[in-house]
């Protein structure tokens, strides 16, 4: 495979969100580097594909992520407004995942934040869960975890 191509590894599972929307989970290479992407995809009956909304993350993090998650109550109404850790991604840039609370409705959030001289504060990347899919994103954070521990087939 060429270094600098991209290419989905491993499908880990799907988050329906509504009847014209879901959530991919999949293990991607990019330039030899694996990632974690969480991606939300639209569906129609003349069209299927990825919206903006979407993160990569590193292996390094979705490690120190799952076991928090995993931590976490199943039942929705049990959770409750709290940012779960900041976790570098590069130099000036890091993912933060908190559950917060967005025009009534609560979620998780998984956002780049970046700081450097030339800006600081969140960036467009990032994506929303609900949080009453928590237990089946639990599922899914612990699969990729657990995929991206293994032996990599590049």
């Amino acid at each position: 495979m060429e270094q600098s191509s991209f290419a989905i590894l491993h499908n880990i599972g799907t988050l329906k969100l509504d009847e014209s929307s879901e959530v991919r989970f999949s293990i991607d290479v990019y330039r030899g580097y694996r990632y974690a992407s969480i991606r939300k995809y639209l569906i129609s009956g003349s069209y299927i594909g990825a919206t903006r909304a979407g993160i990569t993350l590193t292996p390094d993090i979705v490690k120190a992520v799952a076991p928090l998650l995993e931590a976490l109550p199943d039942e929705p109404g049990k959770l409750t407004d709290m940012e779960l850790g900041k976790f570098a991604k590069r130099p000036g840039l890091s993912v933060i995942v908190r559950i917060s609370s967005f025009q009534g409705m609560r979620g998780l959030d998984l956002r780049q934040w970046q700081e450097d001289e030339s800006y600081k504060g969140w960036t467009k990347k990032g994506i929303r869960l609900p949080a009453e899919k928590i237990k089946e994103i639990k599922t899914l954070f612990a699969q990729l975890a657990q995929t991206l521990a293994e032996k990599p087939e590049m």
